[in-house]
C-alpha cells in the first residue's frame, strides 16, 4: 500500500481534526441501563463494518493492512483511513491519500461503471423495477455473466451483519424498562431482516421519556453522488436531557405556524406532513457508521421517510456535547478572524445552538411531494443528486428565516436576531472548510454568495473581514428562502443546477480570508469514553 502523499502533508491534514474526549461516566446509569448500553454499542459497531464496506470495496481490506503500522507513514495512514472510513479524503473533494483509482460516485451501490444515464434508461425500459430500483434499503448489481441489472435488498446483500445487529438490538430492548424504546429496538431488529423499515421509524417517533435513545440503521443519502438515492448505515447512542429538551419543545408547537408564514404561495406549501415534532436535546454517548466518517453531525432530523413525515412528522436531536465543543474549539476562533471585530459580541453559543435546531426544525417544513409528469413524488426523486445540497441550503435559509420570524413572535429570546444572522456568518466558514463538494458544505456557499450578491453580507478589503448588514440581511435572507422553496416546490431540475452553479463556487475574497484559518482545526475527532467500558 503505497501514499499518495508525503508525511508532512498527512500530518498536516491529520491536524484539521482537533481531538475531542466524549465523556463516559458509569455513575449516571443503573445496571440495566449499563446492560442496555453494552449491546447497543455493539449494534453500532456492526453499522460501523456495514458503513466501512458500503463506503469503498477495499475499505476493511485496506484497514486490516494497516492494524499493525511498522512505518511512520504506516502510521498516518491508518489514522487518516480510521477518521475518512477509507482512502479518500472527505475534507479535499474525496481525493485520495492512498494511491487507488478514483472514488466511484455511487460508492459500492451500484457497478462501479454504472452512469447516471445508464441506470435511467434501465427504469425507463423497466418501469417495473422502479420502485426497488430507487429504494433506499437496495445495492443494484449486474447479473452474473450478464448486463442486466438487478436490486438486491440490503437485508440479503447484508445478510450475516444484519441478523448479528437484530440479535443485539432485542437484547438491548430486554434490558430496557421503557416501553416505547423497546418496542422500537424490536422493530428496527425486525426491519434488519425484512428490509421494511416504515413501521420502525414510526416505532422511534413514539418513543417517549427514555433517557437513552438509540437512533441506528440506514438513514442517510449523502455517500451516494452518483443518485443520491442509497441509504448508508449509522448509529447515534444518547442520553437525554430532560430538562433542556422541555425549553426547546415550544418551538414544536409553532410548526403550522412557520409553514403558515414560508414566503411561498399557500398552494406549494405543505400542510399534509404529521405535526407531532419532538425535539430532543442530549449528549451523545457514542456513534458510528456514516455519521463518525470525516465531519461530525451536530443534530439530525428523521426519518427522512416521506410517509413517516406525513403521518408522525420528524424528530430533531440535538447533540449538545458536540456542539459546545464545536464552538470552542473551532468556531469562536473562526469568528475572530473573519468577523468585522463591532459585531463579535453577537457570537454566542446560544445563537450557533439554536440555529442548529431550527436548521433541522426547517427539514420539517416546505415541500415534500411534489406533483411531477402527472404523479405526486418525493422532491428527492425529481432533484436526484442535487437534492442534498439544495435540502441543506434550504434548512440553513429557513433556519435563519424562522428564528426571525420567532422572535418577531416573541417565542425567542430578542438577542437572537442579531446573534442569528451573525454567528451564522462565522458558522459559513467553519462549514465550507469541510469541502464544497459536500452537501453542507456547498449549501452553506450558496448562502453565503447569495447573501454578498444581494447586499446581506459585506466585505472589508482592507481588514479583509466580513460583516453582516443587519438592516437588509432579513429581507435578503426572505428573498432566498422563497427561491429555494420554489426550485423545489417546482421540482425544477435545470433551474435548481443553475442556481447551484452559480452560487456554489469560492469567490476570491472568501479564499483569502479562509487561507488565514489554516492553523484551526477544521473538526473534532471525538474520543468515546464508551469505547474503554465496553
Amino acid at each position: 500500500m503505497k501514499a499518495a502523499l508525503d508525511d508532512a502533508t498527512l500530518e498536516k491534514k491529520i491536524a484539521r481534526y482537533v481531538p475531542v474526549r466524549i465523556e463516559f461516566d458509569r455513575g449516571r446509569f443503573d445496571d440495566r441501563e449499563y446492560e442496555a448500553l453494552k449491546y447497543l454499542v455493539a449494534a453500532s459497531r456492526v453499522m460501523d463494518e456495514l458503513f466501512w464496506k458500503q463506503a469503498f470495496r477495499k475499505g476493511v481490506e485496506y484497514r486490516r493492512r494497516l492494524e499493525d503500522p511498522q512505518t511512520k507513514t504506516e502510521r498516518l495512514l491508518a489514522h487518516y483511513l480510521k477518521i475518512n472510513y477509507g482512502p479518500y479524503d472527505r475534507l479535499d473533494n474525496m481525493q485520495a491519500f492512498i494511491e487507488t483509482g478514483p472514488r466511484p460516485r455511487g460508492a459500492t451501490f451500484y457497478p462501479e461503471d454504472l452512469t447516471k444515464e445508464q441506470f435511467e434508461a434501465w427504469i425507463e425500459k423497466h418501469p417495473s423495477d422502479k420502485a426497488t430500483f430507487q429504494s433506499w434499503f437496495t445495492v443494484i448489481r449486474r447479473k452474473p455473466d450478464s448486463k442486466e441489472l438487478v436490486a438486491i435488498p440490503y437485508s440479503s446483500h447484508y445478510r450475516d451483519e444484519l441478523k448479528k445487529a437484530a440479535e443485539l438490538l432485542n437484547k438491548a430492548a430486554g434490558c430496557v424498562d421503557n416501553e416505547s424504546f423497546a418496542k422500537f429496538l424490536k422493530s428496527r431488529a425486525a426491519a434488519f431482516l425484512s428490509n421494511e423499515y416504515t413501521q420502525s421509524d414510526m416505532d422511534w417517533m413514539d418513543v417517549k421519556d427514555s433517557r437513552i435513545e438509540a437512533t441506528i440503521g440506514p438513514y442517510e443519502v449523502y455517500e451516494d453522488h452518483l443518485l443520491n438515492y442509497k441509504a448508508a448505515f449509522e448509529s447515534f447512542i444518547t442520553l437525554r436531557d430532560a430538562e433542556q429538551s422541555a425549553k426547546l419543545s415550544k418551538v414544536a408547537a409553532y410548526l403550522t405556524s412557520m409553514e403558515k408564514n414560508l414566503p411561498i404561495p399557500d398552494e406549494n406549501k405543505n400542510f399534509e406532513r404529521g405535526q407531532m415534532s419532538p425535539i430532543v436535546v442530549a449528549d451523545l454517548i457514542y456513534s458510528a457508521g456514516d455519521t463518525r466518517a470525516g465531519v461530525q453531525t451536530l443534530a439530525f432530523n428523521l426519518p427522512n421517510d416521506e410517509v413517516v413525515r406525513e403521518k408522525k412528522g420528524s424528530k430533531k436531536v440535538m447533540l449538545k456535547n458536540v456542539s459546545q465543543a464545536k464552538f470552542d474549539k473551532i468556531l469562536t476562533p473562526i469568528a475572530a478572524r473573519v468577523l468585522d471585530e463591532k459585531q463579535l459580541e453577537h457570537v454566542s453559543f446560544d445563537s450557533y445552538f439554536n440555529h442548529t435546531l431550527m436548521h433541522e426544525v426547517s427539514h420539517g417544513l416546505g415541500p415534500g411531494r411534489i406533483m411531477h409528469e402527472g404523479e405526486k413524488v418525493p422532491v428527492n426523486l425529481v432533484l436526484g443528486e442535487l437534492y442534498s445540497s439544495i435540502e441543506e441550503a434550504k434548512a440553513d435559509v429557513l433556519g435563519l428565516y424562522n428564528t426571525l420570524f420567532l422572535v418577531s413572535e416573541g417565542v425567542l429570546d430578542e438577542k437572537l436576531r442579531e446573534g442569528a444572522l451573525v454567528t451564522f456568518l462565522a458558522g459559513v466558514f467553519r462549514s465550507v472548510r469541510f469541502g464544497i463538494h459536500e452537501a453542507h458544505g456547498r449549501a452553506n456557499l450558496m448562502a453565503f454568495n447569495y447573501m454578498v450578491d444581494k447586499g446581506g453580507y459585506l466585505f472589508d478589503p482592507h481588514e479583509k473581514r466580513y460583516s453582516v448588514d443587519l438592516e437588509k440581511a432579513p429581507a435578503v435572507v426572505r428573498e432566498l428562502a422563497r427561491e429555494i422553496l420554489m426550485l423545489q416546490a417546482l421540482g425544477d431540475y435545470p433551474k435548481t443546477k443553475a442556481f447551484i452553479e452559480r452560487y456554489g463556487s469560492m469567490s476570491d475574497n472568501m479564499r483569502a480570508v479562509i487561507a488565514t484559518l489554516a492553523d484551526i482545526p477544521v473538526d473534532i475527532e471525538p474520543l468515546f469514553g464508551v469505547e474503554d467500558e465496553f
